[in-house]
């Protein structure tokens, strides 16, 4: 489910239109005695700015019965229209972002001019692979996910494999990223690993070693960043498994590991930071395109007091600019790995 949502996905092309239309067939994710959520937005932008926003209203409801299984009910619906009006005249390159909240079937598009590709635009492409933060949850439209921001100001062009609960070191993920074309990657690995409590410290070290063997067969000097998770303190120091809390009849999530057992190999965020940190450092002896950037550095405990996660787990469309704007000034920014090297 997580991996059909499109998050970071666009439609991209040169066109005179003024109106476009995107039919489209949604899915829509609700869970069972919980408000339904916002519809989707699909967000347009014209030479790479904001122009008109809409959503779909109709589409599947597929109904979550049970939280831990994922156990859902699917009711159809019809299709519908997105629909973008009394555009600018003239010429101009248009993205739309596909809502990253709901799985889209791509119907028909409709322009009341002509459609071209779009030129290329030189920008390096982005491969980034994370979890439901770089998915985009909380995030309050497509093109506001951090990852999207973060390639706006680093003037890149995004791939995004932000998969919601599934940044698991997953060796099929590992593959793709491989076969994919990639000027830099970026691997944000922690907190779904903590959080679904999968694996120990013993089995969690050869499989990240493993991950990075796999992309390097197929991007063997490409820059490549390993994240690790940003502050989370109900994570920090005690193990998962994650829980829902719906005390005061809002969603929040709890750890429910006990930390005594760190010393039998159970996984926190800040044993798997050190264990980052370690690897990385081991593996730059043969392989200095391989950088280490420490999640707390994107959103930390002075970011937590000003801007707190309203679930424990996930930041706000705030938290989501501020994670952007500091990988921005890290990774792309003079200095970091991912700057554009000059000379």
């Amino acid at each position: 489910m997580a991996e059909a949502q499109p998050s970071g996905v666009r439609l991209a092309f040169r066109t005179r239109a003024t109106t476009i239309e995107l039919d489209t067939l949604p899915t829509k994710r609700v869970y069972q005695g919980f408000p339904p959520p916002a519809d989707g937005v699909y967000d347009l932008l014209i030479n790479g700015r904001l122009a008109a926003q809409t959503s779909v209203p109709e589409g599947n409801v597929r109904t979550v019965t049970d939280m831990f299984t994922q156990t859902a009910v699917l009711t159809e619906g019809p299709a519908g229209t997105a629909r973008f009006a009394d555009l600018p005249v003239g010429e101009k390159d248009v993205e739309i972002w596909l809502p990253h909240t709901e799985i889209t079937e791509l119907i028909a598009l409709r322009t009341d001019a002509p459609v071209e590709q779009a030129p290329p635009n030189g920008r390096r492409r982005w491969l980034h692979h994370g979890s439901s933060i770089s998915h985009g949850s909380n995030a309050a439209r497509p093109s506001a996910i951090w990852p999207a921001l973060a390639a706006a100001e680093g003037g890149v062009a995004l791939v995004n494999m932000g998969f919601g609960g599934s940044a698991l070191l997953d060796p099929f993920t590992a593959r793709a990223m491989r076969d994919i074309p990639a000027d830099l990657i970026s691997l944000k690995i922690g907190i779904n690993i903590v959080n679904s409590d999968v694996m120990r410290l013993r089995a969690f070290t050869p499989a990240v070693h493993g991950f990075l063997d796999t992309v390097r067969e197929g991007h063997p000097s490409t820059p490549l960043l390993v994240v690790s998770a940003i502050l989370c303190p109900v994570q920090e120091d005690t193990p998962g498994p994650l829980a829902p809390d719906l005390e005061g009849g809002t969603l929040r999530f709890k750890a429910t590991g006990d930390p005594a057992e760190r010393s039998a190999g159970r996984l926190t965020l800040n044993v798997i930071r050190d264990e980052l940190a370690r690897i990385v450092e081991q593996r730059t002896a043969h392989d200095p395109n391989l950088h280490y950037l420490d999640g707390r550095d994107l959103y930390g405990e002075a970011d937590y007091a000003e801007l707190p996660l309203p679930d424990e787990v996930h930041p706000d469309p705030a938290g989501h600019r501020r994670i952007a704007e500091n990988f921005a000034r890290l990774a792309f920014g003079d200095g970091g790995p991912f700057a554009t090297k000059t000379g």
